[in-house]
């Protein structure tokens, strides 16, 4: 605990001298520009115009630079951003690199993620503001550490050894502690695919996963897009399996309840590997261990959406022989998965009067 609350002074002492030093080089408040480039153990880094408000239709890239030989660590000390759960409007993109470099995150609203490590020495900022509504901005300070420095707030990496495991900081002494981002970055030879699996996994519980929370990706950044899934509670997620030869894990805790953390654990399989779980006996969904997507064939569904009628008139059958009914779940962005632990059944015609209540029905 005194090494922990040490680490934090530290920390403290050190963006007091930075705010210090900047305040002796002039009189007034600090001036923030739109952009620009940053060397040195360390400094600090504005919205334009911070802590006013930040102006509409800009984009502002702030390239840092920390001495070689270090990796550049950055930490938010303030985030006020146009609030939307996909950040599809403001928002802080953290680039490890300067050109073409993992997407370590997108953030907005005001929810402040945990320190943020690049793979190198360089750390790119970029936000981006549409036309309209506006908030306070971003202040943020970066400073330099060790390549394989292991405190309390630092954690992720690039994984590209066959198998390997993963954890939260702490684990499996303590809980993971408040206000951590971690990343890990896995990468197979590119005929081959990666299998997650978590071994324990106990994080802040929530029903939409909004506090602390998993996140897996397919591909190479953080790319909502691209999202495999969402993962809280105390219940290990099925296992994962990529669609190509890269993955990224996020783990991401906010300032408030903590909990276990997890291990996880990864290997790389050959493109054709498959997982299969046999069903329990008492049930009629099929064997799968991972969400199955919703997909539809245009040829055997020509007709567009509508939003009046009966079942029978929007119905879209196919020439499979059965056709069935799914009752999945739809998380607050409106997207829609049907797991092992959902409802699949056959459709039949004694079904019909059912759902004929059913839709009449208000969620």
């Amino acid at each position: 605990m005194r090494r922990v609350c040490a680490a934090l002074c530290a920390r403290c002492l050190q963006l007091a001298f930075l705010l210090t030093g900047i305040c002796a080089q002039s009189q007034h408040r600090p001036s923030f520009t739109c952009g620009g480039n940053l060397t040195g153990e360390s400094g600090i880094i504005g919205s334009q115009g911070y802590p006013g408000v930040y102006p509409p239709n800009t984009k502002c890239v702030w390239r840092i630079t920390v001495p070689e030989g270090k990796v550049a660590v950055l930490s938010f000390r303030f985030l006020d951003l146009e609030n939307d759960s996909l950040c599809r409007y403001d928002y802080v993109d953290v680039y490890s690199g300067h050109v073409n470099g993992q997407r370590l995150g997108r953030f907005c609203g005001t929810f402040k993620p945990g320190a943020l490590v690049s793979t190198g020495n360089k750390m790119t900022l970029q936000m981006v503001s549409d036309a309209n509504t506006a908030g306070s901005g971003f202040l943020s300070v970066f400073s330099a550490a060790q390549p394989h420095e292991r405190g309390e707030q630092y954690c992720g990496g690039r994984l590209d050894k066959p198998s390997g495991t993963f954890t939260t900081p702490n684990w499996p002494d303590r809980d993971y502690p408040a206000g951590v981002t971690c990343s890990w970055h896995i990468v197979a030879p590119k005929n081959q695919i990666i299998e997650v699996k978590f071994e324990k996994f106990d994080v802040e519980r929530d029903n939409y996963c909004r506090y602390d929370h998993v996140s897996i990706f397919n591909g190479a950044e953080i790319n909502d897009a691209k999202k495999i899934g969402k993962y809280c509670g105390d219940s290990p997620p099925a296992p994962v399996l990529s669609e190509g030869n890269q993955l990224v894990i996020q783990f991401l805790s906010d300032l408030s309840l903590t909990a276990d953390g997890f291990i996880g654990h990864y290997k790389f399989r050959p493109k054709k590997f498959s997982i299969t779980t046999t069903p329990p006996p008492t049930t009629t969904q099929p064997a799968t261990s991972r969400p199955i997507p919703l997909k539809h064939s245009v040829a055997l569904c020509r007709q567009k959406c509508k939003r009046r009628g009966t079942l029978e008139s929007n119905f879209c059958s196919s020439n499979f022989g059965l056709n069935y009914i799914f009752m999945g779940h739809v998380d607050q962005d409106g997207r829609g998965t049907v797991g092992p632990q959902h409802f699949v059944l056959a459709f039949k015609s004694k079904n019909q009067k059912a759902l004929g209540t059913l839709k009449n029905k208000r969620c």
